[in-house]
């Protein structure tokens, strides 16, 4: 199947239109024309080199939504035109125990990323979601519900269900206190989920600049990290902080801040973390822990309770040859919203 997208050629080099070529259909796959796709900050990282070198040229993309267009002849969960999404991963090998347990992002043989890795059978370069079409096995494809808007549940897809699996792993409910490190794409998702399961949320921002927006996405407030006396105050306060920081940052003075059993969830920075003191960690039996992405078991949860309770994410929409403007936005620091681009303008 031929396609367009638009690609990184190198890491100092812009996004540029790309003409290539899809697989054809194996008996399990599932062709979709991508409708919408976000931006993530991993895909900065990622074209920019800073995880380590990439197989350019490259697609990012891992926030996709779409129709179906096409099925390989073995395939029993979708039909051609049945609203689609796919997440960060398009293969698992499905026989180990984790791929059992419904964790494929923690596959014992690794799963495979959406793109920027190697298809597990033919070895070819994964490509990802700015583009026009792809093609991906069954058991990865997930169901939109007819609630959600198409053109703002693509960032479900990832910065949804990275934030919903920690919040379900540590059993967040009602009276939960959760604090929510960060009101970027990750961080605002992190807001609305936790309010919606009936937690007392509040944002730790280094200032109170995005304490307009964190009410209005349901948190109690702000807690300004740089202020001393307020830190102070909210010494054993949280059950649970989500850390949705996307760069190396120091998590000591945010340890305090849990109460005693409660743990820090980072979920943002991917790479080396400032070191931190123990302190608080051993006389408090405090943790610190991480979480990747979920399952699709899981992922199709966090798309169904959105759509359950009218939860999408803050989103801009913009055309695919904004795509250089929308990465030097992202790259000046975390912003309350998600950009995410409509594909309708992409020819083949």
């Amino acid at each position: 199947m031929k396609t367009v997208g638009y690609a990184a050629h190198s890491s100092d080099a812009e996004m540029v239109p790309y003409h290539f070529e899809r697989r054809a259909l194996r008996p399990g796959d599932v062709a979709i024309e991508i409708l919408f796709s976000g931006l993530c900050h991993s895909d900065l990282h990622t074209v920019n080199g800073d995880w380590g070198p990439q197989p350019y040229p490259l697609v990012p993309g891992h926030e996709i939504v779409g129709r179906v267009i096409e099925v390989g002849t073995a395939v029993t969960r979708f039909s051609e035109g049945d609203r689609v999404g796919v997440g960060c991963m398009v293969d698992s090998c499905q026989e180990c125990d984790q791929c059992h347990n419904h964790e494929e992002q923690y596959c014992r043989h690794g799963m495979t990323p959406t793109y920027g890795a190697p298809d597990r059978i033919s070895g070819e370069i994964t490509q990802g979601g700015y583009s026009k079409h792809i093609v991906v096995r069954e058991e990865f494809v997930l169901r939109i519900p007819d609630a959600l808007d198409m053109s703002r549940a693509a960032p479900i897809l990832c910065a949804g269900i990275t934030t919903f699996s920690p919040l379900r792993t540590w059993n967040v409910g009602k009276g939960s206190r959760v604090g929510v490190i960060g009101l970027g794409g990750l961080g605002h998702m992190a807001v609305k989920l936790a309010v919606a399961m009936g937690a007392d949320v509040t944002v730790l921002s280094r200032s109170d600049r995005k304490a307009d927006e964190a009410k209005e996405l349901g948190a109690g407030g702000i807690l300004v990290s740089s202020d001393k006396a307020a830190m102070a105050g909210a010494t054993a306060t949280f059950d649970l902080i989500i850390d949705t920081v996307p760069v190396e940052h120091d998590v000591t003075p945010y340890a305090p801040l849990l109460d005693i059993d409660g743990t820090l969830v980072i979920v943002g920075q991917v790479g080396p973390m400032k070191g931190f003191m123990t302190v608080p960690m051993i006389f408090g039996r405090r943790r610190v822990a991480g979480s990747l992405i979920g399952g699709i078991k899981e992922t199709q949860e966090v798309l169904d309770f959105c759509a359950e309770h009218d939860i999408h994410p803050v989103c801009e929409v913009i055309r695919p040859d904004e795509v250089n403007r929308a990465f030097a936005v992202m790259s000046q620091g975390d912003i309350a919203h998600r950009f995410v681009m409509d594909m309708s303008s992409l020819s083949v």
